[in-house]
């Protein structure tokens, strides 16, 4: 006998509890007390309609944003789950295939957004112009359109354009993402470059997504990585909706306290107020996750956290907790990459419908 609705979201909530394991209460128990969740705009099937129809976002935008929304899985939920592979420039091809050489193939970078079933699939100009008119209209295509490339020496952090918005209009893409690097030297020019860009694409009809990464070496401070802070990174998620990002990438936050350690010694960096600290956060992962929600213009614009590098066996718990993590704190989805393709399709697709269970898990709830 199938299974009822009611008795797949236990057997999924089941599953998800396990695979969380010593964690499971902590994270799918905790009560936020910082901002409530009534303050948050919360994926739902009618996001698109509720948010964007009365922006300045023009239908063809609008079309192209549904065209994610309602694709794979999660169509119909409000929330995204999105392949994205551009490693090949940002990290070297050789180093990101070498462990499932079938990816140096574009081909197989779209299948296996279409097997695992994702609302969209994000990658390069070349991949996705090689195969355009076999799959632009099977599965959303995702333009990435700047990169780090690897072969300057030394290796610098910096993002360049590698082709145009129209370019990407023409092979048949509903979104452009972008990367900027916050807090490095070249932001300036990288802001500047990414507004216009993300200014044509809504023009063509295009929807946007922004990789909002900070980058600095004095993020690194005392031994802790503030790259990942809650309090920086939600200013990066605020500077990236201000350039009308309709959707944020960003990194889990694992910490929080950047804007403090900086300001020592005599230094003066940025502003804070303690209050992001004793009011709107607090120590669990969930609430720091909530912060960089709520520099999100409160969810108007979703927040999708990155999947992170491959580590291997813990792939499917790691990607699970993250998650339950920005699901709970009112985020939009993920956007996993390496945790898939790094390894035999069938256990990427695995990991990838992994994922998706938790935002199909209508037991999970907002914090």
């Amino acid at each position: 006998m199938p299974l009822t609705k009611t008795a797949m979201a236990k057997q999924a909530k089941l599953n998800i509890s396990k695979i969380l394991g010593k964690d499971a209460k902590y994270l799918l128990d905790h009560k936020s007390k910082t901002i409530s969740k009534d303050q948050i705009h919360l994926p739902t099937s009618d996001f698109v309609d509720r948010i964007f129809i009365q922006s300045n976002r023009n239908t063809q935008v609008i079309k192209s944003l549904g065209a994610m929304f309602d694709h794979g899985r999660l169509a119909g939920t409000g929330f995204l789950s999105i392949l994205p592979i551009d490693q090949g420039i940002e990290h070297s091809a050789g180093a990101s295939f070498a462990k499932n050489p079938i990816y140096f193939d574009p081909e197989n970078i779209v299948k296996l957004a279409i097997e695992g079933g994702c609302n969209a699939v994000a990658t390069t100009f070349g991949n996705l112009a090689i195969i355009s008119r076999k799959y632009a209209h099977k599965i959303p295509f995702i333009v990435k359109i700047n990169h780090n490339e690897l072969l300057t020496y030394p290796n610098k952090a910096d993002q360049i354009m590698f082709g145009s918005v129209r370019e990407a209009w023409n092979l048949g893409a509903v979104a452009v993402g972008a990367t900027i690097y916050f807090g490095s030297d070249n932001s300036t020019r990288q802001i500047i470059e990414v507004a216009k860009a993300f200014e044509e694409a809504h023009q063509l009809g295009m929807a946007t997504i922004l990789w909002c990464y900070t980058r600095n070496n004095a993020f690194k401070k005392d031994g802790k990585d503030y790259h990942v802070s809650a309090d920086l990174t939600g200013q990066a998620n605020h500077l990236g909706v201000t350039i009308q990002a309709d959707i944020i990438k960003q990194k889990l936050a694992e910490n929080n306290g950047g804007y403090k350690a900086l300001n020592t010694g005599g230094s003066t960096y940025g502003k804070l107020d303690e209050r992001i600290y004793t009011q709107l956060t607090s120590d669990h992962p969930i609430d720091l996750c909530r912060y960089q929600v709520a520099n999100c213009y409160m969810g108007r614009a979703g927040l999708i956290n990155s999947g992170g590098e491959s580590k291997g066996a813990s792939d499917l718990a790691d990607a699970v907790r993250t998650a339950v993590i920005n699901k709970r704190a009112g985020g939009m989805g993920l956007i996993s990459g390496r945790k898939a393709f790094q390894r035999p399709m069938k256990e990427g697709v695995e990991i990838l419908n992994a994922i998706q269970e938790v935002y199909l898990d209508s037991s999970i709830d907002v914090a």
